[in-house]
């Protein structure tokens, strides 16, 4: 599969931004810890926006990124949102007002444990009624998510909006799956290998693959990239920030995504 790369966002710790993120992509010995905020999101409706969690948030901020660099009607482009663990958040919540003596789960907070709050919301916000896929597929994520998102683009012939995002757990819960970091990242790909692009990419599927995920050679990046499901995304975006060619391997459960990589 051969798509266009119209557009590319991320958000980790001191990672705030496309923009902001590229020198420490660049130059990893820039990078610095810090918190992850999301930015408000004003396309969100006022009750919604008091209701979308943290997680939520997070995705939505880097997906807003991504569009806004393209010239795209985000009411009509169909999305695909990608996380491991879910509003891990949500949960522990719930699973402690559920084993409390009485307490009562919020609506809210049912309303956004399921996987696909965070693509709810997003067409909520801009009024669409275009398909938004959830997916979670455990640290292969990332991989299986783009797979979805590209091969929705070429089968159907339409640009497409890929997020990938997970934030840690609190409570017992997050004590056996651990996901030490924050990180969010967003991509929008065409299957118009002419459309306005910062790279085009071509993807292979090897199911007989071994699973494995590429990691970036920089220790700072790596303990990213092992610290969130989404941060594995982290090879491809030093790539696209240094405007490099070249070839990574994303990690699909059953084989691996090989994805090549040249600039525009």
């Amino acid at each position: 599969m051969r798509l266009a790369l119209r557009a590319v966002s991320l958000r980790g710790p001191g990672l705030p931004g496309w923009t902001g993120s590229v020198p420490v992509l660049c130059d990893p010995s820039l990078w610095t810890d810090g918190p992850v905020r999301p930015p408000p999101l004003m396309t969100l409706p006022p009750n919604e926006r008091r209701r979308a969690g943290p997680i939520s948030r997070l995705a939505l901020s880097v997906a807003e990124e991504a569009c806004a660099q393209t010239s795209l009607n985000t009411v009509t482009v169909p999305s695909v949102f990608a996380s491991a663990n879910g509003d891990g958040g949500v949960i522990d919540s719930i699973l402690r007002a559920i084993t409390a003596s009485g307490e009562d789960v919020s609506p809210t907070q049912f309303h956004n444990s399921v996987h696909n709050a965070a693509a709810g919301y997003w067409t909520i916000s801009h009024g669409s009624i275009s398909p938004a896929t959830a997916i979670g597929c455990f640290d292969w994520t990332f991989g299986t998510g783009l797979l979805k998102a590209a091969a929705e683009a070429v089968t159907e012939n339409h640009p497409i909006l890929f997020v990938a995002y997970d934030m840690p757990i609190p409570g017992p819960i997050g004590t056996v799956r651990i996901t030490p970091v924050s990180f969010a990242c967003a991509f929008v790909l065409d299957p118009d290998v002419d459309a306005p692009a910062m790279a085009h990419l071509t993807l292979t599927y090897d199911a007989s693959a071994p699973d494995a995920t590429d990691l970036p050679e920089d220790p700072s990046l790596r303990a990213l990239a092992l610290g969130n499901p989404a941060a594995r995304s982290l090879p491809l975006l030093r790539l696209l920030a240094l405007r490099q060619a070249g070839t990574i391997s994303a990690g699909c459960l059953n084989g691996a995504l090989r994805i090549e990589v040249t600039p525009c």
